[in-house]
């Protein structure tokens, strides 16, 4: 577990991602693209490299494949650490967000809110008392066709396999 000290307190910071695009749970860092044809300068990011193509699942905007420089930065100095989450698991909390506090979620924030609950189930396990914060990015107004194919049952769970992974990133090493 990472841990930053700010003012004296011990503060872990988690980045939240879908398992099917997950560029900072197994990607690699490196100096790539920022867009798929590469016109972009080169950045360093984790990356699953330029060439990546995601599932044709619904992830929310998350289907990109690299991760800002900050994150990637602050991951790879050890500040910061990251998870991926599962669609259902994500879909599953924002279902469960909207019943508690009457706002339906962007996916995106989903994935933080599925983090979120899944280090308060944690706490609740252990007896920890914890503050936990996470970042809700936008509502869910224009997902709600991905709302009713959850509901329905139409949605299922995707992984990359690792050698899809390392293909894509055999592809880009040189750069």
């Amino acid at each position: 577990m990472r841990h930053t000290i700010l003012d004296g307190k011990q503060t872990r910071y988690i980045a939240a991602e879908p398992a099917s695009c997950p560029k900072l749970t197994r990607g690699k860092f490196q100096y790539d693209f920022g867009d798929e044809a590469g016109y972009t300068p080169l950045l360093p990011m984790f990356t699953l490299g330029h060439n990546f193509s995601p599932a044709n699942i619904h992830a929310g905007g998350l289907r990109y494949h690299g991760a800002g420089v900050i994150v990637s930065q602050l991951l790879k100095d050890n500040l910061m650490e990251a998870v991926d989450i599962q669609q259902l698991e994500s879909f599953q909390a924002g279902c469960l967000f909207a019943q508690a506090e009457g706002i339906i979620p962007a996916p995106e924030s989903c994935h933080a809110i599925a983090a979120a609950v899944r280090e308060a189930n944690k706490c609740k396990e252990s007896g920890e008392e914890k503050v936990i914060l996470f970042n809700l990015s936008g509502h869910g107004l224009i997902d709600m066709a991905s709302y009713d194919q959850y509901l329905a049952g139409n949605l299922m769970n995707y992984e990359l396999k690792d050698e899809d992974i390392q293909k894509n990133l055999d592809e880009i090493k040189d750069m």
